[in-house]
């Protein structure tokens, strides 16, 4: 009996591996096709064609500020400085108790103003909304209110005192390229371009055009998020790019590029995509507020809200489509230090399970259609058990070797084969976003960031892998997540700056 449960669990983690495999090499494939589509369609005569129109519709740029003093004003300037013909940018102020506010009133000339507001997603309470004197500044629009424990309920004020019908929303703290906005909107132009001329017929015996309103609609757009550390900047300006230098933020960059560029492109070429990050975004504001906005409850808050769009257009029969751009578009600070890094990757790990109990009735649903059947199943089968299996096959292996039972030969093999796997399609990854832009300018550092992917399974894996089940464990037990401090270098200064929304 023992010896039929250990080969039928081998055959399931070959099984699975196999599966894993394949569909990483669907991906590349998928992700390569879509790349050089956008290569194709998005040259910058056509980027420049969404900058000088002036049908470009408008976009609320909101980003959430607690505790920002030491950047604030250079990471404002930065994304008032964007290459787009209609936008506004909405800084709240989540209750900070450092001087945030202060600079911002100081430096931008601000006076508290009147601001008709109205509510459509509930939020802590809005004390007072703030304009510039200087006409130099009358983009920007400072909201102060309370304290709401989290980006959530702060992005949430910034969309109800949004004017405009799409939303961007970031981190005050991430440096955007100047065309952002103008790269993001194009999908959502290209589907309504491409949807008028599909609706149109020839009505027979007449000769007339009928054209029908039922076109998809393009709820969100992402695009690829960078590590900052280690780079060059100067005045919420990237001067020079450059992989970062320490071990963490460097196995995190490599994460990043294979996440984006191999999986999530992947995923939008088939209209799969299931989630658009909280750091970089462009909503449908409609269809957020029908939907409640993010979920202050949520540690993933922004894989909920994109799940719920989803739910809300399917269940009302409304053609929709979720869309990312291979072009690196925003660059964040990732987390420098072990603690910092553990309490962000076990949070995740939290709003993952989160996630599949909220919403496990969209799970192998044929009513939800690919969000049912495709998303949610991967994300169950290879995102969430993931670690589980991995931790339950070293359980395995280690029992085999203790009764003497494993063979030695065929499991080099097999975890040499699956190495290089590992290993080839990160550096494919790598060279997807060479084919993209060469942000880098030297090739010591594209090779310096292939090279880390030998070490990745190693060092990095194993430590997301522990995270992962730290989360479901304390989930599991209903621990208090404890969000902690969230210490970071700076753009414009060597000192740190601490962020705490416990």
């Amino acid at each position: 009996m023992i010896q039929d449960i250990i080969d039928v669990f081998q055959l399931f983690i070959f099984s699975y591996s196999s599966l894993t495999m394949v569909i990483y090499v669907i991906m590349a494939v998928l992700s390569y096709k879509g790349i050089m589509l956008y290569r194709r369609k998005n040259r910058e005569h056509y980027t420049q064609n969404v900058i000088s129109s002036p049908l470009s519709p408008g976009i609320s740029v909101i980003a959430p500020a607690y505790n920002e003093g030491l950047t604030i004003i250079d990471n404002v300037y930065a994304l008032m400085h964007l290459n787009y013909p209609l936008y506004e940018v909405i800084i709240v102020n989540d209750g900070s108790t450092d001087d945030t506010l202060e600079k911002l009133v100081e430096h931008f000339e601000l006076k508290e103003v009147d601001l008709p507001y109205n509510e459509k997603i509930k939020t802590k309470a809005v004390k007072r909304f703030f304009r510039s004197t200087n006409r130099a500044y009358e983009k920007l629009l400072v909201i102060d209110k309370e304290n709401g424990k989290g980006k959530a309920d702060a992005s949430n004020a910034g969309i109800n005192a949004s004017k405009f019908d799409y939303f961007l929303c970031t981190d005050v703290d991430c440096i955007l390229h100047e065309d952002t906005l103008s790269r993001l909107m194009r999908p959502i132009l290209d589907e309504k371009s491409q949807s008028r001329l599909k609706d149109i017929q020839v009505i027979p015996d007449t000769g007339y055009i009928h054209v029908e309103n039922n076109q998809r609609r393009v709820i969100a757009v992402g695009a690829p998020l960078r590590m900052i550390n280690s780079s060059e900047v100067d005045n919420g300006v990237i001067t020079r790019f450059k992989p970062p230098h320490k071990v963490l933020p460097r196995f995190q960059e490599l994460e990043y590029i294979r996440a984006y560029l191999l999986s999530k492109m992947a995923w939008s070429s088939i209209n799969c995509v299931p989630n658009v990050s909280g750091g970089l975004g462009l909503f449908d504001k409609h269809i957020a507020v029908k939907v409640g906005g993010y979920d202050p409850r949520s540690f993933a808050e922004d894989i909920d809200m994109v799940t719920r769009m989803s739910v809300y257009m399917i269940q009302n029969n409304h053609k929709y489509a979720i869309r990312y751009i291979p072009v690196s578009l925003c660059w964040t600070e990732g987390p420098q230090t072990f603690p910092v890094f553990s309490r962000q990757r076990v949070r995740w790990a939290r709003g993952l399970i989160q996630i599949m109990l909220l919403h496990r009735h969209v799970l192998f649903n044929f009513k939800f259609k690919r969000l049912g059947l495709i998303v949610f199943p991967y994300n169950f089968l290879f995102e969430f058990l993931a670690p589980i299996f991995e931790v339950l096959g070293l359980l395995f292996y280690i029992y085999l070797i203790v009764i003497g039972a494993i063979n030695w030969e065929n499991t080099f093999t097999l975890l040499a084969f699956l190495y290089m796997f590992s290993v080839l399609v990160s550096s494919i990854a790598v060279l997807w976003d060479q084919l993209i832009e060469r942000h880098y300018r030297k090739t010591s550092e594209v090779i310096g960031l292939c090279l880390t992917a030998f070490a990745e399974p190693f060092i990095y894996h194993p430590l997301i892998v522990f995270f992962s089940i730290k989360g479901y464990i304390q989930s599991m037990f209903r621990q208090k997540l404890v969000w902690g401090n969230m210490q970071r270098k700076g753009f414009a200064s060597q000192k740190s700056t601490v962020k705490n929304q416990a």
